[in-house]
């Protein structure tokens, strides 16, 4: 397979699994879930602990909501550039 394929496949897959969290996240039972999460994971408030181990947990529950919201909100082709590295 070339270099222009394997892209193609990944694009593919990550748009796939965008499409996945819109039908899951958009639900009715999807936005009680992320009402449920939105506390958990910080993701309106500051991950801040002056202990560094609660710090380190509080940002990994903030990355997988930042995931979660990134695969919501972004287009198909913000999300690639986000994850083909051309955009941090």
């Amino acid at each position: 397979m070339t270099r222009a394929e394997l892209i193609e496949v990944a694009r593919r897959f990550l748009f796939r699994r965008r499409h996945n969290y819109i039908l899951t996240f958009r639900s009715a039972p999807g936005q009680e879930v992320l009402r449920d999460l939105a506390p958990f994971c910080y993701a309106n408030s500051s991950t801040f602990k002056p202990n560094e181990r609660e710090h380190v947990l509080a940002e990994g529950r903030r990355e997988v909501w930042l995931r979660i919201a990134n695969h919501l909100n972004m287009s198909p082709e913000e999300l690639w550039r986000l994850y083909d590295g051309r955009e941090s």
